[in-house]
């Protein structure tokens, strides 16, 4: 009795441990942004088959991103407080060759299905958005440039052309223009929570924004980002997205803006957690009015 209850936590721990190690709640967050991609796209019904297949190969494909993430970068991980607590930081999984093979073929596997079950164009958009956060991002990029999640932004852009070129591999502008609203809003969300955490970045010696041109500097950046972003967001407008996006934009875009130009009146952590959460509301806002927007087309 006593072995079975002290082993209960001991495998609910372990479970929580490889579950962080993929990051599941950004990979549901990038398999949503996939099937509103696919829900604002004009064209035949993929049926429920095709639906999952699309929502499991981006969720599996950022997973194995995700967790290849962990495993390169656990020396850096174990300098910040934020990520110290990690699985292969902490050695609560063994940092072995064995996980890089499981990714691997995690991957391929993705991949490969998705190229079976819908089509080649939208395999290749569920790889490469793996592959930009994986390899571009994290390998080439993170350590060595201000502009890391620029480019590595483009993960979740990939996700919303991969579900767009699931029903239609001719992407119309609709999708293509949400796949850059999603380019644009990676930038001031993550850099708000780098100002946040600042310190640590440059603990750690990454050259994330704040920690090569300064608080300050950086968050004038996140505001005119952000402004950028806001007026981009109402150009689907222009191509088909309704009123219920319209409305969703013009409400997380001015909320957002409003965030950042606190952040960029007075950076501190707590403006730039504001900054932070404001951006998770804005998306949330975005994708939920072009999901409703398609259902009552």
């Amino acid at each position: 009795m006593n072995v079975k209850s002290a082993s209960t936590p001991s495998v609910m721990r372990t479970a929580r441990d490889v579950l962080g190690l993929f990051k599941l709640r950004i990979g549901f967050m990038i398999m949503l942004t996939a099937l509103v991609g696919l829900a604002v796209t004009s064209g035949p019904s993929l049926g429920w088959p095709k639906l999952l297949t699309l929502a499991l190969a981006v969720l599996v494909s950022s997973a194995s991103a995700g967790a290849f993430n962990q495993y390169y970068e656990h020396d850096s991980d174990r300098l910040m407080a934020r990520t110290r607590g990690r699985a292969f930081v902490t050695g609560a999984l063994a940092r072995t060759p064995a996980w890089l093979i499981l990714m691997g073929v995690m991957l391929a596997g993705s991949v490969t299905f998705a190229a079976w079950v819908l089509n080649p164009v939208s395999a290749a958009f569920v790889f490469l958005g793996a592959f930009f956060y994986a390899i571009v991002y994290t390998v080439w990029l993170k350590r060595r440039s201000a502009l890391n999640i620029v480019v590595g932004g483009l993960a979740g852009s990939f996700a919303v052309l991969a579900g767009a070129a699931a029903v239609n591999p001719q992407l119309g502008p609709l999708p293509v223009l949400l796949a850059i609203v999603l380019f644009l809003w990676t930038p001031p969300h993550f850099w708000s929570l780098a100002i946040a955490n600042q310190a640590e970045y440059a603990a750690a010696g990454i050259p994330m924004l704040p920690v090569v041109v300064g608080v300050a500097r950086a968050a004038q950046i996140v505001l005119w980002s952000t402004v950028a972003l806001a007026l981009t967001a109402l150009l689907p407008g222009l191509f088909g997205a309704g009123l219920i996006y319209l409305g969703g934009a013009l409400a997380g875009g001015g909320y957002f803006v409003y965030r950042a130009w606190l952040l960029a009146r007075a950076p501190s952590r707590k403006t730039a957690m504001g900054a932070f959460f404001a951006s998770l509301i804005q998306l949330s806002l975005l994708l939920v009015g072009a999901t409703f927007d398609s259902l009552l087309r």
